[in-house]
């Protein structure tokens, strides 16, 4: 007899063995034989660098369950303390995977075999997983993606436009600064600048905003800087064309070099769950060949990329029977 499946074990697990971006081939690996082990048809979706996308079927599914099982840096691995599962993915995102393999598993016990699994990899450092696995579709109707949400389904999320601001300058000696043109002085005036330009804004959304997350250049203390580079993150709400139109007030101090953008996106929401917007970029806008989209998951993205990462387990467990309820109106057409 088969014992019945039980999240937190599985989320421990999982949560215990490093997947932080670029080292996910080992989760990959036991994650893919779990699986199995569980019946399902895993196919691996390989990537240059050593890991793989997995999707797991029963029968050709009309709906997929997907999240991500890579994690930012530092892993550190579980332990439950005062009913909450603390660890690196507790809830971004391998609890999530842990309860939607389990609400899976609940559909599947109930004699409906046309949901399926999509795990990838690559989403916490520029969605290479996700890109990979647009490109191969298998014709499901419905993608309910599973990112921390407070167990609320998402109405919409932001996109990103990720931005590197260049600046050009000429050496010299320090004791002769008329000699040079400081690099690091220009984008510094153009990181000023930035903070009065007016950026879009949107009803449902909010303004956008930004993080100056990277600052790089120079040589050494006592040379005037040749280059100065920063790298920042605009949380959009709209057209990223908008936003790099209005960058265009930062030259000739600085040159613009778009490194990434995501679209912000609308999600499907049901009757009857409480819905909400959220401020934060997924995969869900990589993956339009897998059908219309829902988001939903446990616990809270204020703590996923912190020290104290943790999800409640009673909040976990409430999660499988709300994602058995997702899947049921997706498969029932009530979405």
């Amino acid at each position: 007899m088969t014992s019945p499946f039980d999240p937190i074990a599985f989320a421990r697990a999982l949560i215990n063995i490093d997947s932080t971006t670029g080292q996910e081939a080992a989760a990959g690996r036991w994650l893919a034989a779990e699986l199995r082990h569980l019946g399902y048809d895993v196919v691996e979706q390989p990537l240059a660098r050593g890991c793989a996308n997995l999707i797991a079927t029963i029968d050709p599914p009309v709906v997929v369950f997907s999240t991500h099982y890579d994690c930012v840096p530092p892993f550190f691995a579980s332990r439950v303390e005062n009913g909450r599962l603390y660890g690196r993915g507790a809830c971004d995102a391998k609890g999530i995977l842990a309860a939607q393999v389990a609400a899976a598993e609940r559909v599947r016990a109930g004699g409906e075999r046309r949901v399926g699994l999509l795990f990838v990899v690559g989403e916490e450092r520029g969605s290479d997983g996700a890109a990979l696995a647009n490109a191969a579709p298998i014709g499901s109707r419905y993608l309910i993606n599973g990112e921390p949400t407070d167990s609320r389904v998402a109405s919409a999320t932001r996109g990103v436009l990720r931005v590197r601001l260049v600046a050009e300058g000429r050496a010299a000696h320090s004791a002769a600064p008329a000699h040079g043109v400081s690099a690091i002085d220009k984008l510094i005036d153009a990181l000023v600048r930035l903070r009065t330009l007016e950026l879009p804004s949107d009803p449902d959304l909010g303004p956008t905003f930004y993080s100056v997350g990277l600052i790089d250049g120079g040589v050494a203390p006592n040379v005037i800087s040749p280059h100065g580079a920063a790298e920042v993150l605009f949380r959009t709400i709209g057209d990223p064309d908008e936003i790099l139109r209005i960058l265009g007030d930062l030259r000739p101090l600085v040159s613009v070099q778009e490194v990434l953008r995501v679209p912000a996106v609308r999600l499907r929401t049901v009757a009857g769950m409480p819905s909400e917007v959220f401020p934060f970029t997924t995969d869900v806008p990589l993956l339009d060949r897998w059908g219309a989209p829902l988001l939903f998951g446990p616990g809270s993205f204020l703590v996923a990329h912190t020290s104290e990462e943790h999800v409640s387990i009673a909040e976990l467990l409430s999660a499988v029977e709300a994602y058995e309820r997702l899947a049921s109106a997706c498969l029932a057409g009530r979405v």
